[in-house]
């Protein structure tokens, strides 16, 4: 009974410090200036409503169905609607991304480490320490990881507030078409969607459950959390920073302790596992390219969220999903399906073109 419990607050913890410790590291990396503008803000929670939340039950209905993980899911999913087995690069895509994501934080997160505690030292130098105690780290039991990361994250958020860090006031300024590459980033990518990694932590709890609401609802609510949490957070001392990279750590230490388990579970060769996980973190010791990569996390991530949108929408038989998310309701099956066929694939086409012209 203890299990079960425990199993049904797994993803929404997850969802939670996932978000959080996302969207802090890649928020200042990608140039998106979050100076408490209140019209970016509500920019990016109405995309964590219209879009997030599509997506979000998006993922948990494909794990109902397919009772696997991502990776492993994707040969029946594709076998189930008749599809070219192309559809299923998009699990590849999604597990090779998940250490480059582990990467990416820690990278970011040596970088603040090295303004704050070991000023002098080279950034990759601290990243590369960072990194063997994740990848260490992520050969712990899974709940243990998870509530480290929970700690760790709630000893960031207090302490930046016990420390008095001082915040911008609220203000409003003109929205900008390059607002909503940042705010769709932020709603997709920093919630961690369309990785599969709520896919992987739910399917316990699932067997339990009749309907993805159940499981889906709890997850975006732990996300919406963790963004209105990110709002009064800012880490602007030492103690308070390393702290933060505490969190960092054992967050990218859960991303590779799932990607591993992917891998595992598809039966792929160990050497050729630890040559994926290892190669998509340790490009980031590379200083000069980090920048670039910072973008290119973004436009990935939001890549693999358009291919699913685009099977789940328009491959995939209509009465699979239905049946797997068990609406009380038809309408609201209905809004999601026009959500996930037409409303996000447009939003992401918009948010990835918002993105490339910043660069030019």
């Amino acid at each position: 009974m203890q299990d079960n419990a425990m199993s049904r607050w797994l993803s929404p913890l997850m969802a939670f410090c996932l978000s959080f410790i996302i969207i802090a590291t890649l928020a200042p990396s990608v140039g998106i200036q979050v100076d408490r503008q209140l019209d970016f803000w509500l920019l990016w929670l109405g995309t964590m409503l219209i879009l997030a939340l599509p997506i979000c039950y998006l993922e948990i209905a494909l794990a109902k169905r397919s009772k696997t993980t991502a990776l492993n899911a994707l040969s029946s999913l594709t076998r189930d609607a008749d599809a070219s087995q192309k559809w299923r690069l998009v699990g590849w895509l999604a597990v090779i991304f998940i250490p480059f994501l582990a990467g990416g934080m820690l990278s970011n997160a040596s970088q603040l480490l090295g303004d704050f505690a070991f000023n002098g030292m080279a950034p990759n130098l601290l990243f590369v320490g960072l990194a063997i105690v994740a990848i260490a780290l992520s050969f712990a039991p899974r709940k243990i990881i998870v509530m480290l990361s929970v700690v760790a994250v709630l000893a960031s958020l207090i302490l930046a507030n016990i420390l008095g860090t001082a915040l911008p006031n609220w203000h409003v300024t003109a929205v900008e078409f390059s607002e909503w590459g940042s705010a769709t980033g932020l709603a997709l990518v920093a919630s961690g969607l369309g990785i599969g990694l709520y896919w992987q932590s739910s399917l316990t709890a699932l067997k339990q459950q009749d309907t993805a609401t159940q499981i889906a609802l709890p997850i975006w609510i732990a996300q919406l959390c963790a963004v209105i949490a990110f709002a009064f957070f800012a880490a602007k001392t030492e103690i308070s920073s390393c702290t933060f990279v505490l969190a960092v750590v054992s967050t990218s230490a859960l991303l590779l302790n799932m990607a591993r388990e992917q891998l595992l579970q598809r039966q792929l060769n160990i050497v050729i596992q630890w040559l994926v996980i290892l190669a998509a973190v340790f490009v980031w010791a590379i200083p000069v390219i980090s920048p670039i990569f910072n973008t290119l996390l973004m436009l990935w991530g939001l890549v693999i969220c358009l291919i699913y949108a685009v099977f789940a929408g328009w491959i995939m038989k209509i009465s699979h999903l239905r049946k797997s998310m068990n609406f009380s309701n038809e309408l609201f099956y209905n809004l999601w399906r026009i959500a996930v066929r037409v409303v996000l694939p447009v939003s992401i086409i918009l948010a990835m073109i918002s993105i490339i012209g910043q660069l030019l």
